[in-house]
């Protein structure tokens, strides 16, 4: 009985040793994927201008954007550009240079569905539940 206990003591402190190790090597941020997902520093891509962080759409208020860390509710300016619409997926401005675009996911752009699978899913929708 004395045996199996030293064994349990010693299987114990074993797993203590290792967790301890294992947080040594943890990094300071748990929502930072493991080292074999992250991108290397080489193909980092640089960033120059104001980055859109988020968007809010209250019921009551007026809406605003986060850029660059920073509110700018509607129709108030960010630099010398004017916020005149924010939408859930990006802002837009008014400024000297134009109107500017900023997206939530930028280098993301979406593809509408092609007229040929509009007119299939129309016919199934025609049939009902009838089989052919």
């Amino acid at each position: 009985m004395k045996k199996l206990f030293v064994m349990a003591m010693c299987a114990l402190g074993g797993l203590f040793a290792v967790s301890a190790v294992s947080a040594q090597t943890l990094s300071g941020d748990p929502t930072r994927p493991p080292g074999h997902y992250v991108q290397e520093d080489e193909e980092a891509v640089t960033v120059t201008g104001p980055v859109l962080d988020s968007v809010m759409l209250p019921k009551n208020g007026k809406p605003l954007a986060i850029i660059s860390g920073q509110q700018v509710h509607l129709g108030e300016y960010y630099g010398e550009n004017r916020l005149i619409r924010v939408t859930e997926h990006e802002a837009v401005f008014d400024g000297p240079a134009g109107i500017e675009r900023l997206s939530l996911t930028p280098g993301i752009e979406k593809t509408p569905i092609g007229t040929k699978n509009k007119t299939q899913a129309a016919r199934r929708g025609q049939r009902g539940s009838k089989q052919p």
